[in-house]
């Protein structure tokens, strides 16, 4: 039957400890949130839940949402709550129907809610806000599994009015990002508002609205999505690829289209290559279960339709790539044609330009994909982007990139580690390698870099770079403190700077001594510019014999200050130093043709 209704996949998003888990928990009644290392998902996981469970928990609610609910059930993607897992995150981005974005409603906006937020926008994936922990608000009164509308009545008018509070606090973070929200009770177009459901995943409560929300907005809008050729072979994306006792590398996949049946060739995207091989078995968790920690075991199926999450037992798994598409085809052709999509697919990720850029490494092709975006759209160039540990080769690559132009010659890493030799290579030829978990971050981290460099670099070529400057000895013998050795004179800067250890020339572009040392009244200084009156050291001349009273002086510039000058600290330059500048190149001019240019 063609034009059959799959179920919407829909991710749950937010926060580390903002309360995904626990709100499928909730929704599964198991208790994976407490099985786990700190209460943290450690694997993405896939559960089912039958459109019976949700009318059961949503209950007298269900009537509200006017008009049957034809879903056959939804299918939840627990994207794990560990920042380590953005990158999956931008694949169940686009692999969503609808998202749940849930934010602890006392903690507020958090990194990783505004990645999330960025994901969802990027992918132009519709969502919904569960504002998670509202038992959590002083003096709220808790009643298990109770729909929040009714629960919110039994609270005081402080305890409201808290709620009130976080909520527009809520409100307007999501307007500062270009959002119109509100309490979904209170919006009138689901198209134009984003509605926010405050729950408490831990008792239950607003849980029956949230699902609710969740499949009536799916039906009523994502209809015509939700429509699926059920006999079409089956297209899938890897979510992750693991080792399984007695199986071998097995496949974790979210199926979104057609049916997958047993005896089906898959073409998988593997590092630079289709893999093709033919399924041994499928594996599917029982509803209310999930792929990641099942507490009953696996039913070995026959067939599955979409939408579904699987696990599939096939040879030569072992190169697959999490994040990289899964088709199935039924014939010769049928391969080829996937073969071909699953190669453009990888090409257009996996990047080897051999130009000058920054190298990318990546856990999954869609943290690959999220990564590169982000940096074409901030205009940083890629030389190579794949996926895998960051190895010693692409420090060596890193190193030849810096050869070109310092700025590029690092490693970005994101959600990888960095192999020991990596490390070693790194260090001996100090290589930065930047290795980050959540994707804007890592680029902040980067473009940080990028302007400390360039201060430390403008600092020293500010120490190195000799400055334009003009000076001019009082005419009045009283200012000649000492004829020489060194000669100690009077002076007024007419135009740029002058600092100590700088050579001078006289007007006919006569060698006149080097300043020494600098005076203002009693104290010794490292800098005097136009308009200072100051003593000056200088070594090398005899007032009287070289250098007289009344007499302008210049700073000697050599052509690389001034190609120094002109290209890298242009922006150090004022207007007095710019005169001072032509009125030596005039001097300089009658020796050397190079500064008439100037």
């Amino acid at each position: 039957m063609a034009g059959k209704i799959r179920q919407p996949i829909i991710a749950v998003l937010g926060h580390v400890d903002h309360g995904k888990t626990t709100l499928l928990d909730r929704i599964r009644n198991t208790n994976v949130a407490r099985k786990e290392a700190g209460g943290i998902t450690q694997h993405i996981g896939a559960t089912e839940v039958p459109i019976d469970t949700v009318k059961q928990l949503a209950g007298p609610l269900i009537k509200l949402w006017r008009g049957e609910i034809r879903l056959p059930g939804l299918l939840f993607i627990d994207t794990p709550g560990h920042e380590a897992f953005t990158s999956l995150r931008a694949r169940g981005g686009s692999l969503a129907d609808l998202a749940v974005l849930l934010v602890d409603i006392n903690e507020g906006f958090q990194p990783q809610t505004v990645e999330s937020i960025e994901i969802l926008r990027k992918n132009r994936t519709p969502f919904i806000v569960a504002a998670n922990k509202i038992d959590r608000i002083k003096g709220w009164k808790v009643k298990e599994d109770e729909p929040f509308l009714m629960n919110v009545k039994k609270q005081d008018q402080r305890a409201v009015q808290e709620l009130e509070t976080k909520l527009w606090e809520l409100i307007g973070k999501f307007y500062e990002m270009g959002f119109n929200a509100n309490r979904f009770d209170r919006v009138q177009d689901f198209t134009r508002e984003l509605a926010i459901v405050p729950i408490s995943a831990k008792y239950g409560i607003g849980v029956p609205e949230l699902l609710v929300l969740i499949a009536g907005l799916s039906q009523k809008y994502l209809e015509e999505k939700l429509k699926i050729e059920v006999e079409g072979p089956a297209r899938g994306t890897i979510l992750e690829v693991r080792e399984e006792l007695g199986l071998g590398t097995t496949i974790d996949v979210i199926i979104y289209d057609g049916t997958l049946r047993r005896d089906d060739t898959i073409v998988v995207g593997g590092k630079d290559k289709a893999i093709v091989t033919k399924i041994r078995a499928l594996l599917k968790p029982k509803p209310l279960d999930e792929i990641r920690d099942p507490r009953f075991r696996f039913d070995q199926v026959e067939e599955v339709t979409a939408a579904a999450g699987i696990k599939i037992a096939a040879p030569g798994l072992e190169e697959a790539l999490a994040g990289s598409p899964v088709i199935a085809a039924r014939s010769g052709e049928e391969i080829e044609r996937a073969k071909q999509e699953i190669l453009n697919q990888i090409q257009s990720v996996v990047i080897s330009t051999g130009k000058v850029g920054v190298i990318v490494k990546a856990d999954t092709l869609g943290s690959l994909e999220a990564l590169s975006k982000e940096l074409g759209e901030k205009n940083i160039p890629i030389r190579k982007a794949d996926v895998g540990n960051v190895s010693k080769t692409d420090v060596m690559e890193a190193l030849s990139v810096r050869e070109e132009e310092p700025k590029y010659g690092v490693v970005l890493g994101f959600n990888v580690k960095v192999n020991e030799d990596a490390e070693e290579v790194a260090k001996a030829k100090a290589v930065p390698i930047f290795v980050g978990n959540i994707i804007y971050k890592l680029i902040e981290d980067y473009e940080a870099w990028i302007k400390a460099e360039e201060e430390r670099r403008k600092r020293e070529l500010l120490k190195s770079v000799t400055f334009p400057g003009v000076i001019r000895l009082y005419p009045d013998e009283r200012y000649v403190f000492r004829r020489s050795k060194p000669a100690i004179v009077g002076v007024e800067v007419v135009e740029g700077r002058i600092r100590p250890g700088v050579a001078l020339i006289k007007q006919n572009g006569e060698k006149a001594g080097v300043i020494k040392s600098i005076k203002s009244k009693n104290d010794f200084v490292q800098e005097a510019r136009k308009g200072d009156a100051v003593a000056v050291a200088i070594e090398g001349v005899m007032v009287g014999r070289h250098i007289h009273p009344g007499e302008t002086l210049y700073v000697d510039l050599s052509k690389n200050d001034v190609i120094l000058l002109a290209k890298q600290l242009k922006s150090e330059l004022d207007e007095s130093d710019i005169k001072a500048l032509k009125m030596t190149a005039k001097v300089k001019a009658k020796r050397d043709p190079f500064w008439k240019a100037v």
